[in-house]
């Protein structure tokens, strides 16, 4: 059979559906899905994902079979819709869209009023409504031209040309709206453009709807590859080769007169996840409109009054598609001289705080299961439920003082703070300065998600809570205030005026997306209401425990724990540390690192003089005053922990990385040890090393100098003894050689380990069990972890150094080049933050079955950085880890994605 390129769906029938998102792309599958169970959906057809992969295989060609499905598919919307494409008594015009199996809204392109030209206007005006048929003529040439042709600006300080004509004619009427542009205005602009088109371009603006068609699907499948959908793919982890759907679907018109209109709506709010409908619309407009932000659109409740009729069709619409879906959907919609049709659902994108209550009261309304709760939330919305918001005291302050500039719409719930930047570009590039930004726009596009998505927050002049700033905000996490009409934003001089104060790039600004509110300058921010509630004190935890998202958040993590089958650890170093982590729901110590406890007050000075002695006599010496440090360190560590298991790892670093460097510190040690600073300055410049990360560290310092090992080690048996025997506490030591390459290095440092331990419960006449392991971090240690499992109890594999040591990059310069290695396809992904599961996850799952296979009892964890990133945590649920360990705000990360990996295998 000849493979099918083309499905066709409309009044009432469709040949796919919703299962069917990675041939058809979400929205075809979901256009099909609706026309299938009664919902009013234009007729049209989709042109399959797989034309994409063709096209961009065979010189942006197509299948040779495509153009007679086309044609047969056209005929079928000229059936159901009773117009006929290209006809100048009364035209079928069309909607020409993306649509990729993975929402990617606003990345792509998008032609509509399709099949107008100077014969088929005169035929649409001539069905009653004159100014219609040229507006809509208006704006095809406009969107064809920007879409097809290629009159978008190319640079971000050019006018587009179109805009440019646009406003001359309006100010030449002196008139500020679109809507008050009359026949001839409109008339005049299609002149002009066409004309702009020829001038700019050398073209002339096609007449022929086929030939017109088939630009815009070039087009569409073309912006699959454009730099905005690009950087969106890997910002999201969409695979590249997944290409998109084009949709093309019957035109109708909410901007026919003052029974049509046009919205967009959220079958819940998608900002703090309330069970309303939500959305706005405008009265006499296309749907452009609402997105650009053009003209400001009304609540979607006042449609009630205004077209009731049509209100109550969308809220039986609204009940079957949430009934349907079991998830809370995004809908498009136009209202043609008072006929409803649905034009898009999808499921919508939402803040963490939306993410997290919607599941939880679908659960509540027995629409989902909590399983499928689980699996639903992403569990990076669990970041925006633990961000910061302003200090209440610091924010009445600043606006006691005047700091309140204006109020526009809370887009994107949250507080964020930063310095201005006017364009996309600057704002990435202060964001790589470590500058926090707030990007400030007129109304934002696409084009600008890379600014987007660099900056804290997003400030728009125009827009609504449906606009491309508010929903790609709210689904970044970003926060976002739109629809301030108050800012005069002049983008050449880089300024903004508002509140008769001005602004020029660089100053700080602050938003307050919970209530939309604008303020100059800097303001404190404040633990989120979740974290109030998790480690506040009195009134305020009380209260704060009330509130319905953490709530959520709580019953969310105690569904996630009921189902996840992996412990979630956390990296800790300080008994402060480890008591956040319990909060959070760890259930361990993965790693904690000694090194960090080296540092600050008398300890750097005592060890740098063990580094800088010329025996063993002169280290242990200076070792004898860290023994009681380090002990005190690990006493308060295993009393935040109680029973649960606390993973140290000894001395790792190189130790060039605690020698003095000032002349201050130089005399200060030269002093203590009684030795001349030239001296110092010698003994530091011999312990230099060319590659230090690679060189004399981890075990290898253990080897070398067995005293420092032997001095941790004694310390984390005394601290052990005394808190089980004076406090009461089951300790759980766990001690972890690092950067072990043979099972020999092991082998002789667990010998000397055990023979410290066995003194001290000796001496102390207790008993006390201690495993010792290693951590897994160099290639070869995962390649022989058989021989090595059989002198260890555990495997932590250590994933930062291990991602180092297989691609030979060094995790501090390959920022530098890696961003580029990303955005040109080389990885998927930035192998420091999610693991690379083709190479060093390969090593992990060698290091997992052969250690276990050589030693059955053998635990193994992850205690790199990858330990709170989701997929890297599904991935070690995948090769069977006992647990995950990571930083105290990322367990419940952790434990939400180990959850889902639980119930997806």
């Amino acid at each position: 059979m000849a493979t099918k390129y083309v499905y066709s769906f409309g009044d009432g029938k469709a040949e796919g559906n919703t299962k069917m998102k990675n041939l058809l792309g979400g929205k075809g599958a979901n256009l099909a899905e609706m026309s299938s169970i009664g919902v009013p959906v234009p007729a049209g057809f989709t042109i399959t994902t797989e034309v994409c992969t063709y096209y961009y295989q065979n010189k942006d060609t197509y299948p040779q079979s495509l153009e007679a499905d086309v044609a047969k598919a056209i005929k079928r919307i000229e059936r159901a819709m009773g117009r006929t494409f290209g006809n100048t008594a009364d035209p079928l015009l069309l909607s020409v869209r993306s649509g990729a199996r993975e929402s990617m809204p606003g990345m792509m392109d998008t032609v509509l009023n399709l099949g107008l030209n100077d014969q088929t206007v005169q035929g649409l005006a001539a069905t009653g409504n004159e100014r219609f048929a040229w507006d809509s003529y208006r704006r095809f040439v406009q969107m064809y031209g920007d879409v097809v042709l290629d009159m978008k600006p190319r640079e971000k300080t050019d006018i587009n040309p179109f805009e440019e004509i646009l406003e001359e004619v309006k100010k030449k009427r002196k008139i500020e709206l679109d809507i008050d542009l009359t026949v001839d205005d409109l008339k005049l602009l299609v002149k002009k453009f066409k004309a702009a088109i020829k001038k700019h371009r050398g073209i002339i603006f096609p007449e022929d709807p086929h030939e017109q068609l088939w630009g815009a699907i070039g087009a569409v499948f073309g912006s699959w590859n454009n730099q905005r959908a690009i950087h969106y793919r890997r910002m999201n982890k969409i695979p590249d080769e997944w290409g998109t759907a084009v949709n093309v679907q019957s035109m109708v018109f909410g901007n026919m007169g003052d029974d049509s209109a046009t919205g967009v709506a959220f079958t819940r709010n998608p900002a703090n996840g309330d069970n309303e409908f939500y959305g706005e619309w405008l009265l006499n407009a296309q749907g452009e409109d609402v997105v650009a932000g053009t003209r400001t659109p009304q609540p979607i409740v006042t449609l009630k009054k205004e077209m009731p009729v049509a209100y109550r069709q969308l809220m039986d619409i609204r009940a079957k598609l949430e009934k349907h879906y079991k998830d809370m959907q995004d809908v498009e919609f136009t209202i043609q001289q008072g006929k409803l049709w649905m034009l898009q659902t999808r499921t919508g994108k939402r803040t963490g705080f939306a993410d997290c209550i919607i599941a939880v009261d679908m659960v509540r309304e027995r629409l989902i299961t909590q399983k499928t709760a689980i699996c639903r939330v992403n569990p990076n919305s669990l970041n925006q439920l633990l961000a910061p918001i302003f200090d209440d005291k610091a924010k009445n302050v600043a606006i006691k003082n005047g700091a309140l500039l204006t109020k526009g719409l809370p887009a994107g719930p949250g507080a964020a703070t930063g310095r201005i930047a006017f364009h996309a570009d600057d704002a990435a590039d202060m964001a790589k300065d470590g500058e926090p930004v707030i990007l400030v726009r007129i109304e934002t596009s696409p084009e600008d998600i890379k600014g987007m998505e660099a900056a804290k927050g997003i400030l728009t002049a125009r827009g609504g809570m449906t606009s491309h700033a508010a929903l790609v905000a709210r689904q970044m996490g970003r926060v976002c205030v739109a629809g301030c009409g108050a800012l005069e934003i002049d983008y050449k001089k880089g300024s903004m005026k508002v509140g008769g104060q001005a602004f020029k790039e660089g100053d700080f600004i602050s938003l307050d997306g919970t209530v939309g509110e604008v303020l100059a300058g800097q303001i404190a921010v404040s633990p989120s209401k979740v974290k109030v509630a998790l480690f506040g004190k009195g009134a305020a935890k009380t209260a704060a425990r009330r509130d319905r998202v953490f709530q959520a958040y709580e019953l969310l993590m105690k569904w996630a724990d009921k189902f996840r089958t992996m412990e979630v650890w956390t990296n800790a170093d300080q008994p402060d540390q480890a008591a956040e982590a319990i909060v959070y729901g760890a259930q361990g110590i993965g790693l904690c690192r000694t090194e960090h406890m080296f540092f600050g007050g008398d300890r750097i000075v005592a060890v740098r003089e063990m580094i800088l002695a010329d025996d063993t006599a002169g280290r242990e010496k200076a070792l004898k005053k860290l023994l009681p440090i380090q002990r005190r360190d690990f006493i308060g560590i295993f009393k935040a922990m109680g029973a649960r298991p606390v993973t140290i790892r000894l001395l790792d670093p190189p130790l060039h990385e605690f020698l003095p460097h000032t002349k201050k510190e130089v005399e200060e040690v030269a002093k203590v040890m009684g030795v001349s600073p030239k001296k110092v300055v010698a003994k530091t410049e011999s312990l230099s090393e060319t590659n230090p990360m690679l060189g004399h560290r981890g075990c290898r310092l253990g080897v070398s100098y067995p005293e420092i090992y032997r001095m941790q080690v004694r310390a984390i048996a005394e601290a052990a003894v005394q808190v089980k025997t004076k406090n009461g506490v089951k300790v759980k030591p766990e001690i972890m050689i690092p950067l072990v390459g043979t099972w020999k290095e092991l082998q002789l440092l667990r010998r000397e380990a055990e023979e410290v331990i066995a003194e001290v419960m000796a001496k102390k006449k207790a008993k006390v069990k201690i495993l010792i392991g290693t951590m897994i971090e160099l290639p070869r240690a995962a390649l022989t972890a058989g021989e090595i499992a059989q002198v260890a109890d555990f495997f932590s594999f250590g994933t930062n150094d291990l991602t180092q040591t297989t691609f030979g990059l060094s995790r501090d310069d390959a920022g530098k080049f890696l961003p580029e290695y990303v955005d040109k396809g080389i990885l998927p992904e930035d192998p420091f933050i999610a693991v690379d599961k083709t190479g060093v996850g390969r090593l992990m799952s060698i290091g997992a079955t052969e250690g276990r296979a050589a030693n059955p009892k053998l635990q193994v964890g992850i205690c790199g950085e990858h330990g709170g990133e989701p997929s890297s945590v599904k991935f070690c649920h995948e090769i069977g880890l006992n647990y995950v360990s990571c930083s105290p705000p990322r367990v419940p990360i952790a434990r939400l994605a180990a959850a889902q990996a639980a119930l997806e295998s």
